[in-house]
């Protein structure tokens, strides 16, 4: 048995990335003679093993054929005749087809060093078809690595291409999109990931509540950018650059989903453009089976983001009622990332993104004033039941008309 260090722990080490975790492939090998040696199997679909001490994965060499639709229907052979260089081959990119000898030789069959040094992310060959993870997987890699100059080569675009419009990604589970989803919204640079799928029409399929707002007009005093598609990647970057949260991420993504379906005859206005928006997003939340925390952050987002940014304009009583819906007072963690994604739906517009965004800070202050009133007090006082819920708004709304007053006096 020869066994040979492989997959992304050789790419990122060969980038100089961190390595967090290392795959290694077995050639030569049988089932029994690792478990004769002390490893763990654990793979039930083909053979991948627990070394004994160090736990990391090592999978006997082995070939997959496509015997159905979508990625159901694969056909495992492992064996002790099957080659590392086969092994290799049935892999996605170049950049993941290598692999390490234990006197330290670098095997490279697909010249994926060669595309390491170069940037490209390109498919080791036609078998990439037959798996339309791979369409994702790509897209995620861009998410991951085009901070480093990465981009994905025009034959493998094409090659996603036709497999979108050859219907393969119909075959895709909802939890395998929103895996790969969401390890793109952790990484570096998330829009990546929806542009790759973009440019092969695959956001079209997967998010056509994304790709509904391309071509969708907005004020340009407002939108300078004009396009509602092209503000959102710009708002999907600026909440990159404010926080690393994947749960902001995606509801600065989803904010203005509403604006996909405006009536045409309002344009470019789009009043009403926040309910219709929790609509899509309660659908699109349920069609990938997406966390609750997520959906409810995103929704909350949608609904009160124009709230938000209208804050110094809002009379004191609509500012308590937004405040109670945004769950400010029992969900103060919440209240922050959704006015990071605000802050990044303000700046993610063409000549905005350095400006500053008071409104922030002037809703936390808001919070603290009313968080700061206590039923308790009321209670002490006598008072019961709905008694003390009208109370105790009534206090807010005079604590926010307090602070609306500083505020003018400190402008004045």
């Amino acid at each position: 048995m020869q066994t040979y260090l492989v997959g992304g722990a050789l790419r990122d080490e060969l980038l100089g990335l961190p390595v967090k975790e290392r795959d290694w492939v077995v050639v030569g090998g049988t089932v029994q003679q690792m478990l004769d040696q002390g490893f763990t199997q654990v793979g039930r679909d083909f053979p991948v093993f627990l070394h004994p001490h160090t736990h990391e994965e090592h999978a006997l060499a082995r070939t997959e054929r496509n015997t159905g639709p979508g990625y159901h229907g694969f056909e495992v052979h492992a064996s002790p005749e099957v080659t590392l260089d086969d092994d290799l081959a049935r892999r996605d990119l170049t950049i993941n087809a290598m692999a390490r000898d234990a006197q330290g030789h670098l095997i490279d069959p697909f010249n994926g060093q060669r595309d390491l040094h170069e940037r490209w992310l390109r498919h080791v060959s036609p078998a990439f078809v037959e798996d339309p993870v791979r369409v994702l997987r790509v897209a995620r890699f861009a998410a991951r690595l085009s901070p480093l100059g990465f981009r994905v080569a025009d034959e493998t675009r094409l090659l996603m291409q036709r497999m979108v419009d050859e219907g393969e990604l119909d075959a895709l589970v909802p939890e395998r999109v929103w895996q790969e989803t969401e390890k793109a919204l952790k990484a570096p640079a998330p829009t990546a990931f929806f542009q790759v799928l973009r440019d092969c029409g695959a956001l079209a399929v997967l998010f056509p509540e994304l790709e509904a707002l391309y071509g969708v007009p907005q004020p340009p005093r407002y939108h300078p950018e004009i396009d509602t598609g092209v503000h959102v990647f710009m708002v999907l970057d600026q909440a990159t650059r404010l926080s690393k949260d994947p749960l902001v991420r995606f509801a600065a993504l989803t904010h203005d989903l509403g604006k996909g379906n405006t009536p045409v005859e309002i344009l470019p206005s789009h009043r009403g453009h926040e309910e219709r928006g929790v609509v899509l997003i309660e659908a699109l939340c349920d069609r990938y089976r997406i966390p609750n925390r997520y959906r409810e952050l995103a929704r909350l987002v949608a609904r009160y983001h124009g709230l938000v940014h209208r804050v110094f304009e809002l009379r004191p009583q609509t500012l308590a009622r937004t405040l109670e819906g945004l769950d400010a007072y029992r969900r103060p963690e919440r209240l922050e990332s959704a006015l990071l994604a605000c802050e990044a739906d303000y700046r993610g517009r063409t000549g905005f993104e350095a400006r500053p965004y008071p409104q922030a800070d002037y809703v936390r202050r808001a919070q603290a004033r009313c968080a700061a009133i206590q039923a308790r007090e009321l209670v002490e006082q006598g008072l019961r039941g709905p008694a003390i819920a009208e109370a105790l708004q009534q206090q807010r709304i005079r604590a926010l008309k307090a602070l609306k007053a500083e505020e003018t006096t400190d402008e004045g």
